[in-house]
């Protein structure tokens, strides 16, 4: 077999999120598997509802059929789009427009596209990067370059709150912010802390982003407007000078890969080209579905109503038993603010994550490692002990999985201190 190219062999490698997706899979198909790892959302019975009802409907009318059963143009939906507008400009009074929005198959096809074509090698010789501004950041960022060492990375602050519980900020002092860097990127939410960067962290960003001439680039995943994951105040923002991305998988429906861009028309124009040369068109069934929900005036609500309430709980349920079950020194866990979530954090712990991870795995009961979230750090930061101390971990599934999964995590790192 002749050898790869480049990108073929920079793609071919088994990456964190590659991990991260196979133990998801592998899990779901595993009996007895505790799965507090990867990413899927929780299948609220009020939502499964209502997805069977909708879906049901637009089967009977037809428009679902109908999108199965043609291409939609290579931005996406019309209809949607056009709708979507309408109701940012109605909640929020943005100056959106139709013209403001593109699809993808999936928010990661949203970032891979995005981050490729803002940074890399330029014309003019600079190889332009991605500022991380906070550390740790999403797992599935990490291998987005069609280069290596695309992303630039900071430490944060972290701030000791009472009950065992912590807060990463964003460390203005330290933020790179050269001739180099081509946007600035946070999660709001973050995946993987549940971290929500303050409304002043987000405007100060904003202010250096629009100084510097570069986008900044929010990932709205888990927040708002929808499915609004966000247990704390998070005011939302866009301009045109910001890169907002949404996702129809935590309202419920990861299956449909749907992503949303709302970015400059010059952006949304550019990522419109790259979809019909890389995929012809994004997914109709997606919009489709959100569509009704706008028509039907339900997304927002029950984003607001069932949605966050839902994981709210969910997250405090699981924090009472972390707490409860794990007595070891150094044990934090941070402030559960938003996202699908808990960060834990094992402050001194003998061994590192990674291989707390496999301990764990071997006992069937998956966590995510955290030193996958890590990257485009500096040298001296990647000596930094914080970085192997702590996990990922699911809150969704039952109490009684949650339980025994907890349970076992606390015997494991009992030993590890033991040992």
């Amino acid at each position: 077999m002749n050898a790869f190219s480049r990108f073929g062999e920079k793609f071919n490698r088994y990456a964190g999120i590659t991990q991260l997706m196979d133990d998801l899979n592998d899990g779901l198909r595993t009996p007895g598997v505790i799965m507090l790892g990867g990413g899927n959302p929780a299948a609220i019975p009020a939502m499964q509802d209502y997805f069977h009802r909708a879906t049901a409907s637009l089967l009977e009318s037809g428009e679902l059929l109908a999108a199965m059963s043609n291409y939609d143009g290579p931005r996406g939906n019309d209809a949607f789009i056009h709708a979507l507008a309408s109701l940012l400009q109605q909640t929020y009074d943005w100056p959106v427009t139709a013209n403001n929005i593109s699809l993808t198959n999936g928010s990661q096809s949203a970032f891979f596209a995005l981050f490729n074509l803002l940074a890399g090698p330029q014309r003019n010789g600079i190889q332009k990067k991605i500022l991380l501004p906070l550390a740790p950041e999403y797992i599935g960022y990490r291998d987005a370059g069609l280069e290596d060492e695309l992303f630039v990375a900071c430490r944060p602050q972290i701030t000791r709150l009472e009950g065992g519980m912590f807060k990463y900020h964003v460390d203005f002092s330290a933020l790179p912010l050269d001739e180099d860097i081509a946007a600035i990127c946070v999660s709001r939410p973050t995946n993987p802390t549940g971290n929500v960067l303050t409304d002043d962290e987000i405007h100060r960003l904003d202010a250096l982003a629009q100084q510097r001439g570069i986008p900044l680039i929010i990932d709205s995943a888990y927040g708002t407007p929808f499915p609004n994951i966000i247990f704390t105040k998070a005011t939302p923002l866009w301009h045109d000078n910001i890169v907002l991305s949404m996702s129809l998988s935590k309202l419920g429906l990861p299956g449909l890969r749907c992503g949303i861009v709302i970015a400059s028309e010059a952006i949304t124009q550019a990522l419109t080209n790259i979809n019909g040369i890389v995929s012809l068109s994004p997914g109709g069934m997606g919009p489709v579905v959100a569509g009704e929900m706008i028509a039907s005036g339900t997304l927002l609500p029950m984003s607001r109503e069932v949605i966050r309430p839902y994981y709210q709980h969910k997250a405090q349920q699981a924090v009472v038993m972390l707490q409860a079950a794990i007595d070891v020194p150094g044990f934090h866990i941070h402030q559960p603010q938003g996202a699908i979530f808990l960060w834990l954090w094992f402050e001194g712990l003998p061994i590192t994550t990674l291989t707390l991870y496999r301990r764990l795995k071997a006992r069937g009961v998956l966590v995510v490692p955290g030193e996958y979230f890590f990257f485009g750090m500096s040298d001296e930061d990647d000596n930094w002990r914080h970085r192997s101390e702590c996990i990922r971990m699911n809150y969704v599934q039952d109490e009684d999985s949650m339980r025994r999964g907890i349970e076992i995590i606390a015997e494991e790192v009992k030993k590890a201190w033991q040992n």
